[in-house]
């Protein structure tokens, strides 16, 4: 991270070495190296290092080895979980259930305007394209409707088991 950008010195002085090791690892798209996250992070290599062993012991982050190197990435059962929670916090069943709506029309959506029914089928019309421009927008809905199809996916669950995951409703005895 760029020590001069806006806002960095705001950042490391309202936040600890621990939570911008946590956020920047949390954020990665693939696994990255102690030396990114600790750059990114704005902290010591040998800091970083001890953020990311806690984070994997907590179940945080998944930890591989690859050619040697200790990469870092988001363990995805966490971050289901976390986004489950994040669901169940933000919206009540009836409001689940419009989200649910919502996302199911983007997607029918899509489906309409390319005449294809899943992100797959979109992806492979991205690849017979002659235009540049035409195969990056379909690759990023492609991108998108996967990503909507993740999250339709886990608010589901969220319906499925509000009365069980929601924080209203009583404890089992």
């Amino acid at each position: 991270m760029d020590d001069e950008a806006p806002g960095v010195e705001a950042w490391k002085e309202q936040t600890s070495a621990f939570d911008r090791v946590r956020s920047v690892a949390g954020s990665v798209s693939g696994p990255q190296p102690v030396s990114y996250i600790a750059t990114e992070a704005l902290v010591a290599e040998n800091t970083a290092r001890a953020h990311l062993e806690r984070l994997v012991d907590m179940n945080v982050l998944l930890e591989r080895d690859v050619e040697g190197t200790a990469m870092y990435e988001p363990d995805p059962l966490h971050t289901r979980v976390q986004t489950l929670r994040d669901l169940l916090d933000e919206y009540d069943q009836d409001g689940l259930l419009e989200l649910k709506a919502e996302l199911q029309e983007q997607m029918e959506t899509w489906g309409r305007d390319y005449g294809v029914g899943s992100p797959e089928a979109l992806r492979r019309r991205a690849a017979e394209s002659d235009d540049a421009a035409e195969t990056r927008e379909i690759r990023e809905t492609a991108n998108d409707w996967a990503l909507l199809r993740y999250r339709l996916d886990i608010i589901e669950q969220a319906i499925e088991n509000y009365a069980a995951y929601s924080r209203d409703s009583p404890a089992p005895a």
